[in-house]
């Protein structure tokens, strides 16, 4: 059986919780890639459900549901966020070489 330490650097609590002991976790040892689509998929849902509240009429909406929404876009853009963070501590590192701009003013991007 793991001892309560690696346990407690391979499972890393999620920012949204309630409660001083963390329920949901990250599992920091999963692949990098199963990582990111969970964080796309929370980030996704909270763009849709931006966008359905930008293209309704606010006329039919009650006061009473501003925290119900504003609570659901919280929890899923911080656990994508959370996710994020993880996926980036496990992909490789690359390395590039930094070029400047014709201005000479800083980093030109490549293309990928």
């Amino acid at each position: 059986m793991k001892n309560r330490d690696s346990l407690t650097t391979r499972y890393h609590p999620l920012k949204t919780r309630y409660s001083e002991t963390p329920v949901l976790v990250i599992d920091t040892e999963a692949d990098p890639y199963e990582i990111l689509d969970a964080a796309r998929q929370r980030i996704r849902a909270a763009s849709d459900l931006l966008e359905t509240l930008y293209c309704t009429c606010f006329k039919q909406a009650e006061a009473s549901d501003i925290p119900n929404i504003v609570s659901a876009l919280y929890l899923l853009t911080q656990d994508g966020n959370d996710l994020l963070d993880i996926a980036r501590q496990r992909l490789p590192k690359h390395v590039a070489s930094p070029t400047t701009t014709p201005c000479g003013s800083g980093l030109a991007r490549e293309k990928r």
